[in-house]
C-alpha cells in the first residue's frame, strides 16, 4: 500500500492516541487537529487523502469544518469522513449536506473501522489513464480533471459526488438501481446507510438543476439532460 495521508480532527485526545496508533500500524500517515481551525490550516499545508473529522468541536465545529474544507480548491479530492457519537438521522444528514462522503458513529470497533478506512481509500485510486471526457448537451464531465461544468458553470464536487454523476452519464439510456450504483461507487465492502445515495442524488440536483436527474421510483436513477 502507498503511503497515505489521514488527517484525525478531535478535541479528545484519548481518541486521537487510539486512532493514530491503529491507523499507523495500517501504514498510515498519520496527522491530528484539536479543533476545526487547526484542522482546516493542517489540511492545506498536507492535502490529506482522509480526513476523519468530529462534530462536536470547540472553536469551530465539525459541521462549519468540513463546509470551509469544501471551499479549498485543493482538496477537492480529498474525502471527509464524520466520526461521532451523535447518531441521530439529523445529524448524520448534516454532515452530508456539508459535503462529507460518510458518516461513522464512534461506538464503531477498532477493526471495523480500519476496514471501511482501507475501502474508502482504495476506491479513490488515481484515475485510469482511459478516463475520457463525457459532454451532454450542456453537461460536461472532465474525469481526468474531475471537473464538471454545466451551461459554462464550473463545479468543483467531493468525489462520490462526481463518481455518482460519472456513472449515470456512462449511459443515459440505463436506469442505475440503487444496487448498482451503491456496488460501483461505494463498493461491496463499504457499509452505508440508506439515505446515502438519496442525499448525494439531491445535492446534484442543487447544483445542477432539478430535473437533471430522475428517480424512478422503486427501481432507480437516470440522468436527464
Amino acid at each position: 500500500m502507498s503511503q497515505k495521508k489521514i488527517l484525525l480532527i478531535d478535541d479528545e485526545l484519548d481518541i486521537l492516541e487510539i486512532l493514530s496508533y491503529n491507523l499507523e500500524k495500517e501504514g498510515y500517515d498519520i496527522y491530528t487537529a484539536t479543533n476545526g481551525n487547526e484542522g482546516i490550516d493542517k489540511a492545506k499545508e498536507i492535502v490529506p487523502d482522509l480526513i476523519l473529522l468530529d462534530v462536536m468541536m470547540p472553536e469551530k465545529d465539525g459541521i462549519e469544518t468540513c463546509q470551509e474544507l469544501r471551499k479549498v480548491k485543493e482538496l477537492h479530492k480529498t474525502l471527509i469522513v464524520f466520526l461521532s457519537a451523535r447518531s441521530e438521522e439529523f445529524s448524520q444528514l448534516a454532515g452530508f449536506q456539508a459535503g462529507a462522503n460518510d458518516y461513522i458513529v464512534k461506538l464503531i470497533k477498532p477493526k471495523i473501522l480500519i476496514s471501511k478506512v482501507n475501502a474508502l481509500l482504495q476506491l479513490t485510486s488515481q484515475v485510469s489513464d482511459n478516463a475520457k471526457l463525457i459532454e451532454i448537451g450542456d453537461l460536461v464531465i472532465d474525469k481526468d480533471n474531475f471537473r464538471v461544468s454545466k451551461s459554462g458553470q464550473q463545479f468543483l464536487l467531493p468525489k462520490k459526488e462526481f463518481d455518482l454523476l460519472y456513472l449515470l452519464a456512462s449511459n443515459t439510456e440505463k436506469v442505475f438501481k440503487r444496487e448498482e450504483i451503491l456496488e460501483k461507487v461505494w463498493g461491496n465492502d463499504v457499509i452505508v446507510g440508506e439515505r446515502t445515495i438519496d442525499v448525494h442524488i439531491r445535492r446534484l440536483r442543487e447544483k445542477l438543476g432539478i430535473n437533471t436527474i430522475q428517480t424512478l421510483k422503486g427501481i432507480g436513477y437516470k440522468l436527464i439532460v
